[in-house]
């Protein structure tokens, strides 16, 4: 009968815990009416317990600190801090202790020993003290790996090493949403929500944008005199609360030159947002570059340059538009203008635009009437290449809205 031979007890123990910030001692405070059998002396013990608050016992929340009683959660983008500590139980002195601290994930392992050097000897009853710290940037199961090797006075080699997982959660639910304008601006409404089980100060909600955009925060009223956000006095977001942020993203003038700015995919930009937990642990998130697939123009792109909101009805009224070539080729234009029941344009219809280079504009001054009240619709342009004889056309550019005009329209 085969035998294992015993396990071999070691001279150096390790021990790992985990740094965190102590919380609010809380209690459950035990009240009952002054005609009640007690008395008041359920109300005079708590006035006498030294962790409730002085003036407020009834509050569960006391005064005091109390240590961690378990590992507690670790979310991503928090720093995870480690006290490793090898302790000499033995009565003899062991030499060339190394100790090393690395962490698995799922797809990288790295080096957390804040030093690689051995220590030459370590006497009974001596330990030897490391703090470690790493900002966590993945999800998932996480090992931390402690490996302790040393010799002993007989010159025998011993190594052991213990494992500790632990699992890293998300602390934010991040979703985006992207608003084309008609020009080149870009919206963007960001949807941060907290899936922790404990309130956040949002100290930092900021975009970083990509080379090609410059971006304005609409995040802030006036109010007085003074710039406020919208959110109010009170940055803190409660577990499960989802606060909402808008951006507005413009091209700067040397991409919004290129016809190519436009089409595609367009990185954007990516969100930073730092927060502060209870007693002030700090957090941070980056995400990754945020791409929105921007608007198809085809070849020629027409937009709006100017329009008013209200017209008189059967009065004429002036729209100026933009015309771009969004194309690799010169093309020659030809300008239709077909009239609708409602809309009616006045002009010459046919009219040549001439030559128009790649990535060029011209600017339309066009004068239209309506013969129906209520909210029109601008429609019936026509752009015709005449080199390729290919016909581009545009309905539904804008929308006036149509009054009589025995109404006084105020500006």
């Amino acid at each position: 009968m085969e035998v294992n031979p015993p396990k071999q007890e070691h001279l150096l123990a390790l021990k790992v815990m985990r740094l965190t910030k102590p919380t609010l001692f809380t209690n459950i405070p035990v009240t009952c009416e002054e005609k009640d059998l007690p008395g008041d002396l359920f109300n005079q013990l708590m006035r006498d317990d030294p962790s409730t608050v002085n003036g407020a016992e009834i509050l569960m929340l006391g005064e005091m600190l109390t240590l961690p009683q378990n590992f507690g959660n670790i979310f991503l983008g928090e720093t995870f801090s480690s006290y490793i500590s090898v302790h000499n139980d033995s009565n003899q002195v062991v030499k060339d202790i190394l100790v090393k601290a690395d962490l698995q994930t799922s797809s990288q392992r790295l080096n957390l020993s804040a030093s690689n050097a051995a220590v030459a000897e370590l006497k009974p009853d001596c330990c030897i003290d490391d703090v470690i710290h790493h900002e966590v940037k993945e999800i998932g199961t996480h090992i931390l790996v402690c490996a302790v090797s040393y010799t002993t006075q007989g010159g025998e080699k011993m190594y052991f090493r213990k494992f500790f997982k632990f699992q890293v959660l998300k602390p934010l639910d991040v979703k985006t949403k992207f608003y084309n304008a008609e020009t080149d601006e870009v919206f963007l409404e960001a949807q941060i929500q907290n899936i922790t089980t404990s309130p956040m100060f949002m100290e930092k909600v900021s975009l970083e944008p990509s080379i090609m955009y410059n971006v304005a925060e609409l995040n802030s009223v006036s109010q007085a005199g003074e710039c406020v956000t919208t959110f109010g006095s009170r940055a803190y977001l409660q577990p499960m609360d989802t606060r909402q942020y808008l951006y507005c993203l413009k091209p700067k003038k040397e991409f919004a030159e290129k016809a190519g700015i436009i089409k595609g995919v367009t990185v954007i930009g990516k969100l930073d947002i730092v927060w502060k937990t209870n007693l002030g642990e700090r957090g941070r998130l980056q995400t990754s570059q945020l791409q929105r697939m921007a608007p198809g123009y085809g070849d020629v792109r027409l937009s709006l340059e100017a329009i008013p909101d209200t017209v008189n009805l059967e009065e004429p009224f002036h729209i100026t538009c933009k015309i771009t070539n969004c194309s690799e080729r010169t093309m020659d234009l030809v300008l239709e203008m077909c009239n609708t029941n409602s809309i009616h344009w006045c002009g010459i219809s046919g009219r040549q635009l001439g030559k128009l280079h790649p990535s060029s504009s011209l600017c339309l001054a066009l004068t239209l009437l309506s013969s129906v009240q209520g909210l029109q619709s601008v429609s019936g342009l026509r752009l015709t290449d005449t080199f390729l004889k290919r016909t581009y056309e545009y309905d539904d550019i804008a929308q006036v809205c149509v009054v009589s005009s025995a109404i006084k329209v105020e500006s």
